[in-house]
């Protein structure tokens, strides 16, 4: 039976260790401790998403899928990470974003895709 500083060891090491860094499911960078992140849901709670899968994404990234394309646009034909990384404007945002430091956060200028 392990002793009692023996268990302290083991918990300080559990803590000590480093967790895996989350990575963004659009740009596929690191999404840095104390950098904005939001949780997005693959088919919007509006179009019947509330239960459905959902992934961690740059705050900045996350305001540019909803500044490019509607809710129904999303719930029909850019529901998963790798159809979002087709759309061609998401393509070159994410080009651009790249070359920045993944704590890099930027304003996105108001709505870009026309209203429905």
């Amino acid at each position: 039976m392990p002793s009692r500083r023996e268990k302290r060891q083991t918990e300080a090491r559990a803590v000590a260790t480093p967790r895996a860094v989350p990575i963004c499911a659009l740009c596929e960078r690191p999404i840095p401790e104390g950098v904005p992140q939001s949780s997005h849901h693959l088919v919007p709670k509006m179009r019947g998403g509330t239960h459905g899968p959902q992934v961690l994404l740059h705050h900045i990234c996350h305001k540019e899928i909803h500044a490019t394309l509607s809710e129904t646009e999303l719930a029909r034909a850019y529901n998963t990470p790798h159809a979002l990384r087709a759309h061609p404007r998401l393509e070159k945002f994410i080009a651009w974003v790249s070359k920045r430091p993944p704590a890099f956060s930027s304003k996105v200028p108001g709505r870009r895709r026309a209203r429905d």
